[in-house]
């Protein structure tokens, strides 16, 4: 049967006052085509478009569908992807579905409708070419009509090809042309067969619903709406068309409404306009009362009768930005706090059901999130509608990412140029009456200058292609097709981030609203260092409305540190622990907060993603800055976070669960909690109360665990609620004397003899390491390191003047110290005190006659509950990568 496609969403009911509804139902009609696919993952023979080609041999498929696989993890955690299981192949894939055209279908206009096609399809029905489409991420139609065999079977063929673009390829010219995402091919959104009377409202307004609105103003409880309707005469006479436009509230009522009149030609489009004056109008008030009207137009013929309906759900508000106190909600201050949003997930790609970007929209608004940035491309109507019902305000981007020309090349070939022109017309006309849209993004960082290798950014000799043209022409047109919103891009690299030698365009003045990407504390600077860079930028452009667009860390599921501060994260390589994740969260959190002249953040990532240009943490090919897995169900410690600060919602959750068997003795314990006061117990004994904790962040100092199994609880009660989280964590008995600290990193080597834990309780000196770091399209290279078993470990060293103040449970010990020594090191000694007394003198690791080697020192200490080690440059820094302790 042939479904409706403007079947009444759940929640309204129309009532009698529009009594030729069913009648407006039986106007527009649309058929799935979801089964009954056959697809071949490779190219086809040219007659593989024609009806009677031989598909039987091709597999049996179902759309939504993607032939891609991409990303998986070195655990079982997370997700269920393997090195087995991926599919990483970018080309060409073909699909034939065979399906009945109902007989009523004679005399009438239809369309194939694709919800997306990535990234380039061509159509044919029936051995008929319908046409090209161009862009992965957009809905199109292709007009059937001619083709469509009414009362017969019919053959849809579909050619889709999602190749990595490279000069001379078949997508060369289709943006994106680089990302930090994987673009996966296939017809991942639903495809359908829509059928219209010759008299209908447009259908090729670049797969818009032809029918536009946007609140005009809002004066006194009174709203005023204006309206654009686009009607269409695809009949071979002219016609004389009625529009009636309508708002009906969540009660079925007619709240406003009005007719217009409108002469058509002969195949003929035009353009009609009117204005809705909504009397104590309800507003979209966001998360606390997302309420929508149903904005409806039905298009009568000469004769009276209803040819064509549309329906749109709509939400009268006002939005505007201030350049110092931010984003306003129908003229009252509104914080705007989110997430970034990709749209692929484990053992699917971007092959997704409603269900699971409603999942996906449920954590977020568990978490508090109220905003989301749909990054970096077009996403679909699921997200828009939720966002719509739920009171999220959006930020819809163009695919504009990062280089927008090849090989050198310093301006844009013009199929590009028009290629994002399209598609940023088809953002627009496809979400412009969605109260949730709030923005129009032009572009995602395109400043980079000279930064990115030439392979990527193009230009040579040192000069790069200059993106303000192109800006300025994006701009121009998104402010033409929408007034009523303001654009904005974000930018990665303004503001002296990196050498003196890089040269980076100014581009936030293309848009109205400016937008940064900081990953300060880790790929560039300090962590406390985004509040500063903020305020410079926004002293910079004092008219200009700022956010921060990004901002996070990785964080891997099984890896961990006992100290954030312990050593450097590696961005582009496997010290990615989620504690420090973590900590990159809490403190840019904090510094957000902070600043009231920002109109929005929203943190990167809400779930970890695909992409191929990364191998690090504990993943291969997933960006690991998600705060939920890749399986989009398994939370990590920075989630509970915001969701202590950001939901009302009773939380309390112990951090650390997945650092189950502990390195040390004497931990600190973290809790987040919104509770009023939130009590731990260890094994249980309470460890005391903590209330008032800043920014929800508790803290237990110094904890003495057991020698087995630690059965931690910390409960609470918000707003008379009860609220608990329990973990376990284990202590070998023989780690209550057994401590090995590995010096000078934030994540402790593997060992294959013993526990290592990173380094810890140290104060003052630097850290350092005789490997070379992996960096953008290079690996980490070890160095090689004589006269150890534990190289990583020797690898890593803290250097300079420092001390250790290490809490051992009272007695003696056997301290062992390892020492790098390195080919070619700088001559001269150091010394180092335990409890205050030297145990070494201008001591000099002799140097080793290949690269580098271990040099080990022992000792005998006592410790009263702590053992203090000072480590003093002498001629030479002093330094050290391992320090032992075993209690005798």
């Amino acid at each position: 049967m042939i479904a409706r496609l403007l079947a009444r969403t759940a929640g309204f009911a129309l009532g009698a006052a529009l009594a030729s509804h069913a009648a407006a139902q039986e106007a527009r009609t649309v058929l799935p085509l979801a089964s009954d696919w056959r697809f071949a993952g490779q190219d086809a023979p040219a007659d593989a478009a024609k009806p009677d080609f031989a598909d039987g041999g091709w597999q049996a498929v179902s759309v939504p569908h993607t032939w891609n696989r991409v990303g998986y993890y070195h655990h079982d955690l997370g997700g269920t992807n393997t090195a087995a299981t991926v599919a990483k192949k970018m080309g060409v894939g073909w699909y034939r579905n065979r399906f009945d055209a109902p007989a009523d279908l004679a005399g009438r206009k239809t369309w194939i409708e694709f919800d997306a096609a990535s990234r380039v399809a061509q159509v044919w029905l029936n051995g008929v070419l319908l046409g090209e489409h161009r862009g992965g991420f957009s809905r199109f139609r292709l007009d059937a009509t001619a083709a469509l065999k009414p009362g017969q079977s019919n053959v849809l063929a579909v050619r889709v090809d999602n190749s990595q673009p490279a000069a001379g390829s078949s997508t060369s010219d289709v943006l994106p042309l680089f990302g930090d995402f994987f673009v996966h091919g296939g017809l991942y959104r639903p495809v359908r067969l829509i059928s219209t009377a010759p008299l209908h409202v447009d259908m090729q307004d670049f797969g818009g619903p032809g029918l536009y609105a946007n609140t005009a103003a809002v004066q006194g409880g009174d709203a005023q709406v204006h309206v654009r309707l686009r009607l269409t005469n695809d009949a071979g006479k002219p016609a004389l068309a009625s529009a009636r436009i309508a708002l009906i509230d969540r009660d079925g009522k007619v709240a406003a409404q009005t007719t217009v009149k409108q002469a058509l030609g002969v195949k003929a489009t035009q353009e009609v306009a009117a204005d809705l004056t909504v009397a104590g109008a309800h507003l979209w008030q966001g998360v606390a009362d997302p309420y929508l009207y149903r904005l409806r137009a039905e298009v009568l013929g000469a004769d009276g009768k209803v040819s064509d309906t549309v329906e749109q759900n709509f939400g009268i508000r006002t939005m505007r930005f201030d350049a110092d106190k931010g984003f306003f909600l129908n003229d009252k201050p509104y914080v705007l706090h989110g997430v970034g949003y990709h749209q692929d997930r484990d053992g699917k790609g971007w092959a997704i059901s409603p269900a699971d970007v409603e999942e996906d929209v449920a954590t977020m608004r568990e978490m508090g999130v109220n905003s989301i940035r749909l990054t970096h491309y077009q996403h679909g109507q699921t997200i828009h509608d939720l966002a719509d019902r739920y009171g999220f305000v959006l930020w819809d981007e163009v695919p504009l990412v990062s280089a927008w020309t090849m090989m050198g090349k310093m301006e844009p070939e013009p199929a590009l140029v028009a290629n994002v022109r399209q598609q940023l017309s088809e953002l627009i006309h496809q979400n412009y009456n969605h109260a949730a849209t709030a923005i129009w993004s032009i572009a995602n960082e395109v400043d980079f200058g000279n930064s990115l290798p030439a392979f990527v950014r193009g230009g040579t000799d040192g000069q790069t292609p200059d993106p303000m043209p192109l800006l300025n022409m994006l701009q121009k047109q998104a402010k033409s097709e929408d007034p009523s919103r303001p654009t904005a891009l974000a930018t990665c690299c303004e503001g002296r981030l990196f050498g003196a030698d890089v040269a980076i365009p100014e581009t936030a003045v293309a848009a109205d609203l400016g937008g940064a990407n900081r990953y300060f504390g880790w790929y560039f600077g300090k962590e406390q260092d985004l509040g500063p860079a903020l305020d410079q930028l926004h002293a910079k452009r004092p008219v200009q409305p700022l956010s921060v667009t990004e901002y996070g860390a990785g964080g891997a599921l099984t890896i961990h540190t006992d100290n954030v501060l312990g050593g450097m994260p590696d961005s582009r390589g496997a010290a990615q622990p989620e504690e420090y994740e973590s900590y990159i969260h809490e403190t840019a959190l904090a510094q957000i907060t902070a600043r009231p002249y920002l109109y929005a953040s929203w943190l990167w990532n809400s779930f970890d993603f695909a992409t191929t240009v990364r191998t690090e943490g504990d993943a291969q090919d997933i960006n690991t800055k998600g705060l939920v897995a890749y399986d989009h169900k398994t939370r990590k410690d920075a989630w509970y976070f915001y969701k202590a600060n950001w939901s009302d919602a009773p939380t309390i959750r112990i951090t650390g669960r997945r650092y189950a068997a502990r390195a040390y003795g004497i931990t600190d314990v973290k809790v987040y909690s919104n509770a009023e006061s939130t009590e731990l117990l260890l094994n249980g004994r309470s460890l005391g109360k903590r209330e008032g904790c800043a920014q929800m962040v508790c803290v237990w100092p110094a904890v003495a665990l057991d020698a087995g199994e630690n059965r931690l609880v910390a409960r609470g009660i918000r707003h008379g609620a009860a609220v608990e989280d329990q973990i376990t964590w284990t202590l070998s008995p023989e780690k209550r004397g057994h401590i090995v600290i590995d010096t000078g990193t934030l994540v402790a080597a593997k060992s294959k003899t013993r526990l290592l834990g990173s380094d810890n309780w140290f104060e003052g000196g630097e850290v350092a390491s005789l490997d070379k770091p992996a960096d953008y399209g290079r690996k980490a290279e070890p160095a090689r390191i004589d006269g150890t078993g534990e190289r990583d470990a020797i690898a890593t060293y803290r250097k300079g003047s420092f001390a250790y103040h290490i809490p051992a449970p009272a007695g003696r010990y056997k301290l062992t110290l390892w020492f790098p020594a390195m080919a070619g090191q700088a001559k001269g000694g150091f010394d180092i005190r335990a409890n205050g007394k030297p145990i070494l003198r201008a001591f000099e690791p002799a140097a080793p006659a290949t690269d580098a080697a271990a040099v080990a020192r022992t000792f005998d200490v006592t410790s009263n509950g702590r053992i203090d080690l000072e480590f003093k440059a002498g001629t030479a820094p002093a330094r050290v990568s391992l320090i032992e302790l075993d209690a005798q």
